[in-house]
């Protein structure tokens, strides 16, 4: 293997997306000499734009898809290769591509990413949505389309239902609530009623600390109409991103080929039992009150069957490992992902990982869980190539602070949405406490207390809250003596926390 080298790299990064090249645009500054080179399938790498720091750990960015060029102009010392990863030998340290090339490496990031856990992989009708193209994907059959189905409840999911036009839409969860990655039932009540009317009423906000919800029947569903013309005046305008980064859909457009009103269907607490062509349905004794004859049927584990133009798996991601076993000794966590200690090393040496393939295996601060999420791809490449760095340069370094509070700025049904810490009361079992407060149509509030000490939150809105709240879960202050009065709307928690 060492005689088929091309060429042995001092720095070695699989992986095109944010954390593989936020890895290389830290290793080419930390170290301008040292010859760095990025493997990638894809002629197109995706670069952080618009970046802002919200706060101590919050941020906000753009992701855009831009030509690999770009970044081997900015950094004279990269090397890109437009090719997959055939094969990894830790022990030769040599990466072999796709095309029979082999490449050796002194330090070698992973940054492969995630796939998708489609329901099938064989399906012409079953489509997953991960890359840019995969969602122009989506646009093409979605303006032929009459209905579709989406299953899972996840980022995707919630953006893409909401986003949908002129198509009927059949929402299949296996939860009690939409969205149960993000938020709990009573944020996803708040949300709700966004699928129905786009006008959002205003109400005086209340003070209640505790609500009541009423989770739907195993099998329960709920059906919500809009005004299609009402909503897209109502939703203001957003700028086209060129990639399928935090605001995916804002680049492409996402209309059925039903110029009526937009409706959601939602089918709780259910999972896809079975797929089913139009003649299998005919030759079947099983009875649906379906009219017409759709491409494909799906019987769900409540008992009902839909048929539709297609179906959108949007189950989430596994970590994208495979390229990289064979012949290595990598220790795997339960979730499949690459092991990763504190400095971002894998088992096998002089192998790092970074983003949605790796699993942080070090004793996580309090107050932070990984999830797979664009921030933390992120994150964990820009800490990687500061870690590969200090490494090669026998510099000391430390868990970056980032890694301290969990932070997450997103958008959900058209609403910023900001989650602290252990937002959904995340390992705390059930001693904990929580305060809330709703003004419909415009914010959600929710902090999560455990010991009279704030440890997380969810602010749904333009709440102006998020730093006041970071502030309270890093410092730990005892807030027992504030009670209820914490979320009073009339008390400019602001001022008063100064």
């Amino acid at each position: 293997m060492a005689d088929r080298r091309k060429k042995t790299f001092r720095f070695v990064i699989v992986g095109g997306g944010i954390a593989g090249v936020t890895c290389v645009e830290q290793l080419s500054s930390q170290i301008p000499s040292a010859d760095v080179a990025l493997i990638t399938a894809s002629r197109y790498i995706k670069t952080v734009t618009n970046y802002k720091q919200v706060s101590k750990t919050l941020e906000e960015f753009d992701v855009a898809e831009r030509p690999s060029s770009v970044l081997v102009e900015k950094f004279p010392n990269l090397t890109v290769i437009h090719s997959a990863v055939k094969s990894l030998h830790t022990q030769s340290h040599s990466v072999e591509t796709a095309d029979g090339q082999v490449f050796g490496y002194e330090k070698l990031c992973i940054c492969g990413g995630g796939r998708p856990k489609l329901l099938t992989w064989d399906n012409p009708y079953v489509l997953g949505i991960r890359d840019t193209d995969s969602a122009q994907e989506l646009q093409k059959q979605l303006s032929t389309a009459k209905r579709i189905i989406v299953v899972g409840n996840g980022g995707i999911a919630l953006e893409l239902v909401y986003e949908v036009e002129g198509c009927e839409v059949i929402w299949a969860v296996k939860d009690k609530a939409i969205g149960n990655t993000f938020f709990d039932a009573g944020a996803a009540q708040f949300l709700i009623p966004s699928l129905e009317v786009d006008k959002r009423e205003r109400a005086a906000p209340c003070k209640r600390p505790r609500y009541t919800t009423e989770d739907p029947e195993p099998g329960a569903s709920q059906t919500f109409t809009a005004d299609l013309n009402a909503r897209r005046h109502g939703s203001g305008s957003t700028e086209a991103g060129s990639a399928l980064g935090p605001d995916w859909h804002n680049g492409i457009v996402l209309r059925g080929a039903e110029q009526v009103s937009r409706k959601v269907s939602l089918e709780y607490q259910c999972e896809v039992e079975e797929m089913i062509t139009s003649a299998e349905l005919l030759n079947s004794p099983q009875q649906t009150s379906e009219n017409g004859s759709w491409p494909i049927y799906i019987k769900l584990t409540n008992g009902k069957t839909f048929g539709c133009d297609f179906v959108v798996s949007a189950t989430g991601v596994v970590p994208n490992v495979e390229p990289f076993l064979h012949g290595n000794n990598f220790a795997l966590a339960d979730d499949g992902g690459l092991q990763v200690d504190d400095h971002m090393m894998t088992s096998e040496p002089d192998v790092y990982a970074a983003g949605d393939v790796c699993t942080a295996c070090w004793e996580h601060s309090a107050l932070w869980q990984q999830m797979r999420l664009w921030t933390q791809a992120r994150q964990m490449g820009w800490y990687a190539g500061r870690c590969m760095a200090a490494h090669v340069l026998s510099e000391s370094i430390e868990l970056d602070f980032c890694f301290e509070l969990f932070s997450h700025i997103t958008k959900f049904f058209n609403y910023k949405v900001v989650l602290l810490g252990k937002f959904n009361g995340q390992g705390l079992g059930p001693d904990h406490e929580l305060l809330l407060r709703c003004t419909k149509g415009q914010e959600y509030v929710k902090v999560v207390l455990s010991g009279g000490r704030m440890v997380g939150a969810v602010l749904i809105g333009e709440t102006d809250l998020e730093e006041t709240f970071e502030n309270l879960i890093l410092n730990q202050m005892d807030l027992t003596p504030y009670g209820e009065e914490l979320l009073n709307p009339n008390i400019d928690i602001e001022d008063y926390f100064d």
